[in-house]
């Protein structure tokens, strides 16, 4: 992003010009956010995806690292960490 007006082109007012956003503006906006959001809710799934797997992965490791110290006949409390 390159700063707060979000990629939206800057038109400086005249005079003549009225300094209130119109109804295109809005809609544009709205647009823009709708279009965030759903970026936004697309990458919260996909970390609570990730976040997930990582559960699982870590999971699957202590029970292969668990089972590896009872082959070998270790304590599985007697850490290293």
């Amino acid at each position: 992003m390159s700063g707060p007006n979000m990629g939206m082109p800057v038109v400086p007012s005249t005079e003549d010009e009225d300094d209130s956003f119109g109804e295109a503006e809005y809609a544009a906006i709205n647009s823009m956010l709708d279009q965030i959001n759903s970026c936004l809710d697309h990458l919260e799934e996909q970390n609570d995806h990730l976040h997930a797997r990582l559960q699982e992965l870590l999971e699957s490791n202590r029970q292969t690292r668990l089972e590896f110290q009872q082959q070998l006949g270790e304590d599985p409390d007697d850490d290293d960490d």
